[in-house]
């Protein structure tokens, strides 16, 4: 009765059914019907255990003999086939070599290779692939972007048909496949397209392609080598797709969209990686803000004194969306992986919290795209750059991201890495990859202390002077600025003439030539900051440099401090970092160089001075 109602419902009437009698129902099937006799002559059934020539004994004697040393014995011309036949052959047959011959491998006689990220996008920085102006982001080699354009045919016959077997359609997904049906004109149905045929007439071999990912000229350049030609470099260009203003206007509309905000800044480039306008990207969403390079922070730096330290420059600096509630600081380094999973677990579960994405946003440079954590079994040089070849783009230069970047995370939520833009006011903007290369700290950094008396200067390269002017007491300047920048104490009224003689040489960066690339970065401008001390126990202020690092003041009265840097770099004063640490980096001066205290190690042996030239 059931079966009728539902037959009925399904548009079936007796009309269109046959009853059968009863009586004959069994008389309708004969015998002759399932009748097999030309089953020995079918070729194409397998008669297992049959050899020729071999009676019934012979055969079970076969059979015993394989049971006892493990094997099956099979005919001496499948044997012969088994010898002669090349794994190419049997590949065009459509098998597939076993991962794992000897466990629970199940490799499928056909692979199956899915084609995740965009074919005609860039993984590295997210530009659209073109083959036609290698000038701008994403050009191609025509036979690789070719090449491109046959997989992008694949990946939208994969995603069509990974639709149609999907349980949830949408009205649009059903009528689409309505007119793939029916044939309609610019709706060819995909559901019957072999894709390992069509990759075969298109001459592509999926398993070799699925290996690596292709990524554009400019990504090619950074990963391998760290360079870039100045009209692909933001901030270096008039090209739109790389302007701030179109980065801006990726990343402004996250204000009204539900989202977990992670905003990376640079500890050692506090000032210079706040983006300013975060609290307006940010909106009312959580913003879980981290604190790059930590790892980079000297050893007598307690990672509880710094997080706090963040939060009061934050409040110094009016960003207010850290407040937002899940707001929080985490210290990070996005090199060695220190912080990175606590970090991710804080922002997932924000994300599952409120069902939504997480966006990594900061200024250029702070460090957001670098993935360094998972290389940290390997050396990135430019021999092998392409063992990772199709992740993030990472490099000292800023703004080597362009477009969002979708990385997959677990649990169904997505991670977007956006351009990062650029801060006003930043030397870093106008340093070439090799001098970058020695500004950006790489390794933990070795604080220098000079005692400075008016009338003095240090010199951080040839990017920075600092001095003590008018008729100050002598005070101590500690430089914390990466490693390989060399550091000098000389005179006020020669200062300008051994910057000229030595700059690019003894004073680097910049680098040769020295004096035409200090004219190119910009003539020098200078900012007198008056400090109060606050006795020799405790730095009273740092001295920012941005884009360089800071100095630390340390002494006892009023120190009136003329910096000098090129023309539009920020200079600013605020609370000390590290103000306790002074006596532990004071240096002594020889004439040449500066040479970091003698002191003991914590294994309590006496170390040497850490100097530099």
């Amino acid at each position: 009765m059931e079966f009728n109602k539902m037959a009925k419902k399904e548009g079936f009437d007796e009309s269109s059914a046959y009853f059968a009698d009863d009586s004959t129902f069994e008389d309708d099937f004969k015998d002759e019907d399932f009748a097999f006799d030309d089953l020995d002559d079918d070729d194409d059934i397998p008669d297992f255990g049959s050899q020729p020539g071999l009676s019934m004994d012979e055969r079970i004697a076969a059979a015993k003999s394989d049971q006892a040393k493990g094997r099956v014995s099979v005919p001496k011309s499948l044997d012969t086939f088994s010898e002669e036949v090349s794994f190419d052959e049997l590949k065009k047959l459509g098998f597939r070599r076993e991962a794992n011959p000897f466990g629970s491998d199940e490799t499928p006689r056909r692979a199956k290779f899915q084609i995740l990220t965009g074919s005609m996008t860039c993984p590295a920085c997210g530009s659209d692939f073109q083959d036609t102006d290698e000038m701008k982001p994403g050009y191609l080699p025509p036979d690789k972007f070719e090449t491109q354009v046959k997989l992008k045919q694949i990946e939208d016959i994969q995603r069509q048909q990974e639709k149609d077997d999907s349980d949830e359609w949408s009205p649009e997904d059903e009528v689409d496949w309505l007119l793939r049906q029916s044939g309609v004109e610019g709706q060819d149905d995909s559901s019957s397209i072999d894709i390992d045929a069509l990759a075969d007439e298109m001459g592509l071999d999926l398993e070799e392609l699925a290996k690596k990912k292709v990524i554009c000229k400019r990504c090619h350049g950074l990963q391998n080598f760290g360079t870039v030609e100045k009209n692909l470099r933001p901030g270096w260009t008039d090209e739109p797709t790389l302007s701030q203003e179109q980065f801006r206007k990726l990343l402004m509309p996250l204000q009204n969209k539900v989202a977990v905000i992670i905003a990376l800044v640079d500890l050692f480039d506090f000032s210079g990686s706040v983006l300013p306008e975060l609290d307006k990207i940010a909106g009312d969403n959580p913003v879980i803000l981290a604190a790059n390079k930590a790892d980079l922070l000297p050893s007598e730096m307690g990672h509880v004194r710094a997080e706090n330290w963040v939060r009061r420059e934050l409040e110094y600096l009016d960003v207010n969306s850290i407040a937002n509630i899940g707001g929080a600081v985490r210290l990070v380094s996005c090199k060695t992986g220190y912080g990175i999973s606590a970090l991710m677990e804080k922002a997932q579960s924000l994300a599952e919290e409120k069902e939504c994405d997480i966006y990594v946003v900061g200024a250029a440079n702070a460090g957001k795209s670098y993935d360094g954590a998972s290389k940290k079994n390997g050396k990135m040089r430019a021999g092998n750059a392409n063992k990772w070849k199709g992740s993030v783009t990472t490099s000292p230069l800023p703004g080597t991201t362009l477009q969002f970047i979708k990385v997959d995370l677990s649990g169904g939520k997505v991670l977007y890495d956006t351009p990062g833009l650029l801060v006003p006011g930043c030397l870093t903007e106008r340093l070439t990859p090799e001098e970058l290369k020695i500004v950006v700290p790489k390794k933990r950094v070795e604080p220098v202390t000079f005692r400075i008396q008016a009338g003095k200067c240090a010199l951080v390269g040839g990017l920075a002077r600092v001095e003590l002017i008018g008729d100050c007491k002598p005070f101590l300047f500690t430089f914390f600025v990466a490693n390989e920048i060399k550091l000098h104490l000389t005179s006020s009224l020669k200062a300008d003439d051994f910057i000229s003689s030595h700059v690019g040489k003894l004073l680097t960066p910049p680098l040769e030539p020295g004096q035409a690339r200090l004219e190119e970065i910009g003539e020098f401008e200078y900012h007198e900051i008056e400090v109060q001390g606050e006795g020799w126990k405790q730095a009273a202020a740092d001295i920012t440099l941005r884009g360089l690092g800071w100095v630390a003041v340390t002494g006892a009265g009023r120190a009136k401090v003329r910096i000098g840097v090129p023309k539009g770099i920020g200079v600013s004063l605020r609370p000390p970092l590290m103000p306790f640490d002074v006596w532990e980096t004071t240096a002594k001066y020889t004439g040449g160089r500066s040479v970091r205290k003698s002191g003991k190690s914590r294994t309590g042996k006496r170390r040497k001075g850490v100097g530099r030239n």
